[in-house]
C-alpha cells in the first residue's frame, strides 16, 4: 500500500498541471461546501446567541389576552388572574429546569410621565418585585437599586433605564429628582441599563412585539407594592424565570406557564363566577411562555434547509470533478498500457494492478479535497469579512469533506482501475 501512494505522488507530481486541473472540480466542490456550512453554521450560532439573551438566558411568561400579550390599563383587570405570590414563587421556583423566578407587573402609557416640563410617550412601567431587576440582568448606572425596605414602606421611589433617561432629562442627571407618573411624584433613586443587550432584526409586526413590546420609548421601574397607586387597583403578575441552561429554556417556560394557568382553572371553577365571567377567565386570559429558543432553533432549521440545498448545489461540482477523475485516469491507463504488459509478464496479479490504480484516484482526490478544505475556510472568512456574518468552522464537514474526497476518487477510479487490471499482458506489451 504504501509502495502504490509512493507511485500515486510520483506519478501525480510528474504532469502537475495535468494533476491540478484534474483536482479543480474537487477543490471547487469542497470549497464551497466548507463555506457554506462554516458561514450558515456561524449565523446559527449568532441566532440563537441573539434569541436567547446572549449569556443572559431568561424566559418570560407573560399574561395573554387572546393573540395579544396583556398590559394595563384604565379598565378593571381580568377576574380570577391569581396574584403571583411567595406561594406561587416557590412551586415555580421548585420546577427542575428553574434556578430562579421574580415577577413583575407591565403596563404602556402613552401619556402622564414628566419630568419637568418634558414629558414622555410610549412608556413602559414596570412594577418590580425585589428581585425582578437582578434576575433580568440591570445593572446601576447612576444612583441605587431598590431595597427591601422601599417595597415594605411603600416608597415612591422610580428607576429609569438609559432610554428614559435619556429622553426626560437628556444629558443631566436626573438622580434625586422628582417624575410624575399621572400626577403621583417619584422620587428618581437610579439609572440602570441591561446586560448582555444585542441590536435585533425587526422585519415583522411579532418581531417588534417580541424585542421592544416592553417599551420602545423607554422603561420606569417603580416598587410593585405602590402599583395600585399608578392605576388605582391591583392588577395580576407577569413572570421571569432564569432556566438551568439555555437547553433548559423551553421546559422552564412551559412548566412555569402550566403551573400558572393551573392557577387560573382552579380559580375559575368557584361557583360563586357567572357563566360569563368563567368563559372571559379561560378562554381569553392566558400564560404564555415568550419560547425565544423554540424560535430560534426554526430559524436555524430555515438556515439549515436553505444550507443543505446549496450544499446539493454544490456536489454537483464534485461529480464533474468525479468524471474528470474518471477520463484522466483512462489516459492514465492508455499511457502506461506498455508498463502494465510488463509488471503482468512479470508476474503481478490483477489485484496489484487494480489498487494501484485506485489508490493513484484515491490520493488525486484526497489532494484535491485537502486544497479544497483551506480554500474554503479562507472564502469563509472572506465572506465573513465581506458580509459581516459570523463564521464557525465545522471540525465534522472538515473530516466528512476529505473523506467524501477520497470516496469519489475510488468509485470513479474503478472502472480506469478494471480495465487495466484485465488488460491482456501479450497486448499491452505490443502496444504502442
Amino acid at each position: 500500500m504504501l509502495e502504490n501512494i509512493r507511485l500515486s505522488f510520483q506519478g501525480i507530481f510528474s504532469h502537475k498541471l495535468r494533476s491540478f486541473l484534474t483536482m479543480l472540480g474537487i477543490i471547487i466542490g469542497i470549497a464551497a461546501i466548507i463555506a457554506i456550512v462554516s458561514t450558515i453554521k456561524g449565523t446559527s450560532e449568532q441566532i440563537k446567541e441573539n434569541l436567547v439573551g446572549s449569556g443572559n438566558n431568561i424566559v418570560e411568561i407573560k399574561l395573554s389576552q387572546g393573540e395579544w400579550g396583556y398590559v394595563s390599563g384604565d379598565s378593571q383587570p381580568p377576574k380570577n388572574v391569581p396574584v403571583v405570590d411567595d406561594a406561587i414563587k416557590a412551586e415555580i421556583e421548585a420546577v427542575d429546569e428553574v434556578v430562579a423566578v421574580a415577577s413583575y407587573r407591565l403596563g404602556t402609557m402613552y401619556e402622564g410621565i414628566y419630568f419637568g416640563n418634558t414629558g414622555m410617550e410610549g412608556a413602559t412601567v414596570i412594577g418590580t418585585d425585589p428581585d425582578y431587576m437582578e434576575l433580568v440582568g440591570y445593572t446601576v448606572t447612576r444612583g441605587r437599586m431598590f431595597v427591601p425596605d422601599d417595597f415594605k414602606n411603600y416608597n415612591r421611589f422610580a428607576i429609569l433605564d438609559d432610554g428614559a433617561a435619556s429622553a426626560l432629562a437628556g444629558g443631566d442627571d436626573p438622580v434625586g429628582k422628582t417624575l410624575e407618573i399621572k400626577g403621583v411624584p417619584y422620587v428618581i433613586i437610579g439609572v440602570v441599563e441591561q446586560q448582555d443587550s444585542f441590536a435585533p432584526k425587526i422585519e415583522t409586526l411579532e418581531d417588534w412585539e417580541t424585542y421592544y413590546g416592553n417599551g420602545a420609548g423607554g422603561k420606569v421601574f417603580v416598587p410593585d407594592t405602590v402599583w395600585p397607586m399608578i392605576y388605582g387597583f391591583d392588577e395580576p403578575y407577569n413572570v421571569v424565570v432564569k432556566p438551568t441552561n439555555t437547553e433548559a429554556m423551553t421546559k422552564a417556560g412551559k412548566k412555569t406557564a402550566d403551573i400558572l394557568n393551573d392557577k387560573i382553572k382552579s380559580g375559575s371553577s368557584s361557583s360563586s363566577m357567572g357563566e360569563e365571567q368563567k368563559e372571559d377567565s379561560e378562554s381569553r386570559f392566558k400564560y404564555k411562555s415568550q419560547d425565544l429558543l423554540e424560535k430560534a432553533k426554526q430559524m436555524q432549521e430555515v438556515s439549515n434547509s436553505t444550507s443543505r440545498q446549496l450544499i446539493w448545489i454544490a456536489s454537483i461540482s464534485l461529480l464533474v470533478g468525479g468524471i474528470g477523475v474518471m477520463n484522466i485516469m483512462l489516459v492514465s491507463v492508455t499511457e502506461r498500457t506498455r508498463e502494465i504488459g510488463l509488471k503482468k509478464a512479470l508476474g503481478a496479479r490483477k489485484s496489484v494492478i487494480l489498487w494501484q490504480f485506485l489508490t493513484e484516484a484515491a490520493v488525486l482526490t484526497f489532494l484535491g479535497g485537502v486544497i479544497g478544505v483551506g480554500c474554503g475556510i479562507g472564502l469563509a472568512y472572506l465572506i465573513a469579512n465581506v458580509a459581516e456574518t459570523p463564521v464557525a468552522i465545522s471540525g465534522a464537514a472538515i473530516v466528512v469533506s476529505v473523506a467524501f474526497s477520497t470516496i469519489i476518487g475510488i468509485v470513479f477510479g474503478f472502472i480506469p482501475s478494471i480495465k487495466a487490471a484485465n488488460l491482456n499482458p501479450i497486448d499491452a506489451l505490443r502496444y504502442e
